[in-house]
């Protein structure tokens, strides 16, 4: 396999960490960028924590550019009730001196694209701010990318945040409608991630008991406490989701995928009660072009042993050569 050059679009906390992680461990990704949104929690610790990943990944030389600090046009609320204050499960507060990137995010995607055309793929893990202004100063991007990857919506299930959304495209609407509309994506959702990405007891036990050896797997008993607790109260179950991981180990290993379809995708933008709902035609039933790439299955045992080779040895490719 070739290796796939990336520019990841992250809102750090929690599973983006991991995310990152993946990224960088393999040798199928090279990470040319990484910009940050807002989104989960204090923009700042967003940066910080993305530079803290890289630098425990051995990739302190990947750039980190700073991006938008708050949605196009709406008001949002920030996740730390879920993944703890800073974003890393509450615990861990590191402290991270390396410079940002000189640049805009939107400005330096943009730039990224334009250099090296039909050679990027955007991998985005957050709101899609970032994004959508990139597209206002490029109108062309769709075809200067190679693939667009997102982390967001729910496809005809029930939401995270609300019962109609997921967190990311709820947090902007209006970047998530524009996105959507104007580019070719492959589409990760909150219910795939439910059905497919879900790690319970055994397999957290099994992370748990490499933390000593490796310090990957201790990362991530760190920062997924504040989450676990969360599950615990809303799920009923000691539990964690790896939404965005999901999507790195996706570009690690395409034949993860079991089923997919492409379907005409909307997402609603209106404040109330259906913002940032994701409207997918699976039947077929209204006007809209089908374009979107929604994946629907994927093979939850490979993916769990995927990322358990990358937090317990280091190496997301491991079982896969």
């Amino acid at each position: 396999m070739d290796t796939r050059r990336v520019i990841i679009d992250t809102d750090t906390a929690g599973d983006d960490t991991q995310a990152l992680l993946l990224a960088a461990l393999s040798e199928r990704i090279d990470i040319e960028a990484v910009t940050i949104c807002a989104g989960n929690v204090d923009f700042d610790d967003e940066v910080r924590n993305a530079k803290y990943t890289l630098q425990l990944a051995g990739h302190e030389d990947v750039p980190v550019y700073e991006g938008a600090r708050s949605p196009l046009l709406k008001d949002y609320r920030k996740a730390e009730y879920v993944h703890g204050e800073g974003g890393l499960g509450g615990r861990l507060d590191p402290d991270v001196d390396a410079p940002s990137g000189d640049g805009f995010a939107p400005d330096r995607i943009v730039d990224l694209a334009r250099e090296n055309p039909g050679e990027l793929t955007l991998v985005c893990i957050a709101p899609l701010t970032n994004v959508a202004l990139a597209l206002q100063r490029e109108p062309d991007l769709n075809e200067l990318l190679d693939e667009v990857w997102v982390m967001g919506g729910n496809v005809n299930c029930l939401g995270n945040v609300t019962p109609a959304a997921e967190y990311n495209f709820w947090v902007d609407p209006d970047a998530a409608k524009i996105v959507i509309r104007n580019l070719d994506t492959a589409l990760v959702d909150w219910g795939l991630t439910l059905r497919d990405s879900m790690f319970e007891s055994e397999t957290l036990a099994e992370i748990e008991a490499a933390a000593d050896e490796s310090e990957y797997a201790e990362f991530y008993a760190t920062i997924t406490e504040s989450v676990r607790e969360f599950n615990r109260e809303t799920l009923g179950k000691d539990a964690t989701t790896q939404p965005d991981s999901l999507v790195s180990a996706l570009l690690i290993a395409p034949d993860l995928v079991e089923r997919e379809g492409t379907y005409f995708v909307e997402v609603d933008e209106r404040e109330g009660m259906t913002r940032g709902y994701t409207m997918v035609d699976e039947d077929g039933v209204t006007d809209g072009e089908p374009s979107t790439r929604v994946i629907e299955s994927v093979n939850e045992k490979w993916f769990r042993r995927l990322f358990l080779d990358a937090v317990i040895h280091g190496d997301p490719d491991r079982s896969l050569d």
